[in-house]
């Protein structure tokens, strides 16, 4: 990566900055199944639905697309409802009592590399944000402590009020960059879901990195991933580690 020539880096959180996908993947496993088991449906929610219908996208929309693949159709509900409500909303406020449940009780570590790449454009002009689909990207940034290192947030909060598409729609890297300040042309969008390279190709980022956390390297490059890495310190310039 040629960072001299690039203004913005946009980080995905879960899966890219910080390990809460497996957070993130526990507390969506508990939730669905519980229900599936209530409804008395025998194929349980498992890994591999988690990528294909919930990985980066907004909460309601992993909801309704997981249940949509077991045949299950829910009326919307509101944002407001309750968790024991059999909505979609309820759904998702559901698993996400869960999801604080736990960052409460066990925290969360940055992964090392993705520190080690921040630090490194400490010491550049690459102006840095967060992307996330998240209610919850600010409270796991403080418990990681990383919510100073970044410029901008745009996550599921302001996503709501402003009335952003979530990915893959590219509109809230979008908005990331312009509140940077700084063309999409010359920022790149660091991403380890499917649904966000593919919104990092739509808003037509300067580069979109692929983060391997599980996705499946051929996978990220057929959604529009240009480099796939393992880890983001692949990313860090050898002679800055000298």
């Amino acid at each position: 990566m040629e960072w001299s020539s690039v203004g913005a880096a946009l980080f995905d959180l879960d899966g890219v900055l910080t390990p809460t996908a497996e957070v993130h993947m526990r507390a969506w496993s508990r939730m669905f199944n519980d229900y599936l088991s209530a409804k008395g449906v025998a194929e349980p929610y498992a890994d591999e639905d988690y990528f294909a219908y919930v990985d980066g996208k907004p909460r309601y929309a992993g909801v309704r697309d997981f249940l949509a693949s077991r045949g299950f159709t829910l009326p919307e509900g509101d944002p407001t409802d309750a968790p024991e409500r059999e909505t979609v909303c309820g759904l998702g406020n559901r698993k996400n009592d869960a999801f604080a449940a736990v960052l409460a009780e066990e925290g969360v570590q940055p992964y090392p590399g993705s520190v080690a790449l921040l630090d490194h454009l400490a010491g550049t002009d690459v102006r840095v944000a967060v992307v996330s689909s998240s209610r919850n990207a600010v409270p796991v940034l403080e418990r990681a402590g990383l919510r100073t290192r970044f410029d901008v947030v745009v996550d599921g909060v302001v996503a709501a009020r402003d009335q952003l598409p979530g990915k893959p729609r590219p509109d809230t890297f979008v908005r990331a960059a312009e509140l940077l300040g700084v063309p999409v042309s010359a920022a790149v969008v660091l991403e380890d879901a499917l649904s966000g390279v593919e919104a990092g190709r739509a808003g037509g980022f300067r580069h979109v990195v692929g983060v391997d956390r599980g996705a499946g390297r051929d996978a990220l490059t057929a959604a529009g991933a240009d480099v796939v890495v393992d880890d983001l310190a692949q990313l860090v310039p050898a002679e800055a580690t000298r």
